[in-house]
């Protein structure tokens, strides 16, 4: 039984690719929807950091780009 409680957990949607690969400035820009659009669930909530596989630094600045991205209205609030 723990077996398949265990394969169900790692088949689960995550997304492989990194948000920075060599990059150099800020990680995220709150103006690239499209990168930020990956992060975020079907209700616009921001996906946890082993969900999303985004390291600690990464997850603030993703933070920080949704919660820019709303307030300048590029990125709803709301998934309804």
């Amino acid at each position: 039984m723990a077996r398949k409680k265990e394969q169900k957990l790692r088949t689960r949607g995550r997304f492989p690719e990194r948000v920075v690969k060599g990059r150099t400035g800020p990680l995220i820009d709150y103006k690239e929807i499209d990168l930020l659009r990956r992060f975020l669930t079907t209700s616009l909530k921001v996906m946890s950091r082993k969900r999303g596989g985004t390291s600690a630094a990464e997850q603030r600045s993703l933070k920080l780009a949704v919660k820019r991205a709303r307030f300048m209205a590029l990125l709803p609030y709301t998934g309804t």
